[in-house]
């Protein structure tokens, strides 16, 4: 092969390697990202036929202003009903706030020790989930315990468990993912046995410990504890990709709020007025963190409080796709609704 020739096909690699990275390029996400951004949040808000969701509401609280609701698309895409900004929305892994704080209660109470293991709580757990003996509340909280998750068992999500105790046998028995306190990994089977904890320590639901000790005090009154516990007329469809049917009869053992009733809860979360005192709110601050995200499938939300501006911003979708770039363009998504707010 000549000089010229070795040339010429290094020339045609090189652009048949182009043409075909081109392929993975994630396109959405691209065009997502380039796209103009627009100047009022509802006007980005109306994209979301765009990003591949049904319907989005999104809540903003910015201090000292009342707040708005933005909408678009569908609360049910079957029936053509508009997306309903106080719809009852499943708030997926975001309910792990409210366990959270629920824990830093009973530890300033008393009731609940940080350092205590999840033997002392539960021995008959011992033998049965690795480390018990050495794994405590602390860690579960943080994620630190090394108990595989429920959800990432095989084909979770194509046949969910119904309640607690079905979704802890999947992990039972089973070895540790690392040592205790050795690293960091997320997992639902933690913030199960948080819950159970509560319920042992208070002798009733969490459910009932959650509503008097949080929601009562800050007169949230549209937020549950189970999809059990609602109208279901009241509750936003969820839906996922190439799957026809609608997802919000799914018990998937996860709280349900309003937009509104979540804003309040993540800026009571953040000003401290949430907690019984100081010595609570620290407590807090030295196990969890005060903003979450959530994902099943019908469902994403995003909660937090943004200090710089003093907003918080609450988003929910109801389309999912575990498999594609739905998440990200969620987050894309939020990102551009707090770039407009931070430009006004």
């Amino acid at each position: 092969m000549t000089k010229k020739q070795s040339k010429l096909t290094i020339r045609i690699l090189l652009f048949l390697g182009t043409i075909i990275s081109l392929y993975f390029v994630p396109w959405p996400i691209v065009k997502a990202w380039i796209t103009p951004l627009p100047k009022t949040v509802q006007e980005q808000v109306n994209k979301v036929t765009d990003y591949g969701f049904d319907g989005i509401i999104v809540y903003v609280d910015e201090k000292g202003e009342n707040p708005v609701f933005y909408t678009a698309g569908y609360k049910n895409r079957e029936d053509k009903i508009p997306a309903d900004p106080h719809s009852l929305f499943k708030i997926a892994s975001v309910s792990k706030l409210y366990t959270a704080v629920a824990v830093a209660k009973l530890v300033n109470d008393g009731r609940v020790s940080l350092d205590k293991t999840l033997a002392d709580y539960f021995p008959e757990l011992t033998g049965r989930i690795e480390n018990a003996d050495k794994i405590t509340v602390r860690m579960m909280v943080q994620h630190r315990s090394g108990i595989p998750n429920y959800t990432d068992t095989y084909n979770y999500w194509v046949h969910p468990k119904q309640n607690d105790k079905e979704r802890l046998e999947l992990v039972l028995d089973l070895p540790a993912n690392f040592e205790p306190g050795t690293g960091f990994e997320y997992s639902n089977t933690n913030y199960l046995l948080l819950s159970k904890l509560i319920e042992k320590v208070t002798d009733g639901s969490k459910s009932q410990y959650i509503k008097k000790e949080i929601l009562d005090p800050l007169n949230l009154k549209n937020t549950y504890g189970s999809i059990r516990d609602v109208n279901l007329d009241d509750v936003m469809s969820g839906y996922y990709v190439g799957y026809e049917n609608d997802l919000k009869t799914d018990d998937n053992g996860v709280m349900l709020a309003t937009a509104e009733d979540l804003g309040k809860f993540i800026r009571a979360l953040n000003d401290g007025s949430v907690f019984k005192d100081k010595k609570e709110q620290e407590i807090y601050t030295s196990i969890y963190k005060y903003e979450h995200t959530g994902l099943i499938p019908g469902y994403q939300t995003i909660a937090k409080y943004h200090k710089d501006i003093d907003v918080v911003v609450i988003q929910f979708t109801n389309t999912v796709n575990f498999e594609g770039y739905n998440w990200n363009l969620s987050e894309i998504m939020y990102d551009r609704i707090v770039k407009i707010l931070n430009s006004n």
